[in-house]
């Protein structure tokens, strides 16, 4: 019997034209597909129709045993000497858990090998014309999260410290708690007045943008009634938007 192998990949951030390439091979050439919640029907309907597929989705709120379910299908898989396509949304590697399963595989012997993907923190924001760097305002990025796991003592980003650490914040998860957030930044100091942008759904034709203020996007992201996944962009870059944003013009 052949030797499994388990392939934690990135799918890209929602148009199937920014997967990679050898994310594209590997869709056609695995034997088990385990896909995301994030990865797009477009991609899903080019599995091949020897292949087995199973949708491994987990929501916010999921109990974690879900993720127990998903290590244990890599397990079975390879030990039947299959090639499995771990299939993640964005980058396995951006709040993805993908190192998680690459130590789950470690500790059994099993062969991966990682595929890094577009992450959504940096191609929303380019859609929606959004340069996270740029030569006149932005030389540095912090790439957070706005959803920590619950099963920490203490919430671990230092919102304090970030006001004053870099020129642009993108927020991955952060819909949910975007008004905490907002009113950390304020209270460490950043000015109610920084432009402030939230790209849903981004790179897709269901992409949506809000613009406003770090004090009024909370409420603004709540009357156009936002919705996951969405990225949230803190910083003089967003300015740039009116004249950059090249995907709502075409």
């Amino acid at each position: 019997m052949k030797k499994g192998k388990v392939f934690i990949c990135g799918a890209g951030p929602g148009d199937p034209k920014l997967m990679t390439l050898r994310a594209m091979e590997l869709l056609k050439t695995c034997d088990v597909v385990l896909y995301d919640r994030l990865v797009g029907k477009e991609i899903i309907d080019q599995i091949p129709a020897g292949s087995e597929k199973a949708y491994v989705g987990r929501m916010v709120g999921d109990p974690t045993t879900h993720q127990d379910m998903t290590n244990e299908l890599m397990v079975k898989y390879t030990k039947k000497g299959k090639t499995v396509l771990r299939l993640k949304g964005g980058d396995p590697f951006i709040f993805g858990r993908g190192a998680e399963e690459a130590e789950y595989l470690i500790k059994r012997g099993i062969e991966f090998e990682i595929v890094p993907g577009i992450t959504s923190s940096i191609a929303s924001p380019a859609y929606a014309g959004i340069p996270l760097t740029h030569r006149l305002y932005s030389s540095s990025v912090a790439i957070v999260t706005g959803h920590e796991d619950a099963k920490k003592d203490k919430l671990v980003v230092r919102w304090d410290k970030l006001v004053d650490a870099v020129d642009t914040i993108v927020v991955l998860m952060g819909i949910a708690e975007l008004d905490q957030i907002s009113r950390s930044l304020i209270k460490a100091g950043m000015k109610k007045s920084i432009k402030v942008a939230i790209v849903a759904s981004g790179t897709t034709d269901k992409q949506r943008i809000v613009k406003g203020t770090l004090g009024t996007i909370a409420k603004l992201t709540e009357k156009a009634n936002i919705r996951p996944p969405a990225v949230i962009v803190i910083g003089k870059v967003v300015g740039l938007s009116d004249k950059l944003d090249w995907f709502k013009r075409k």
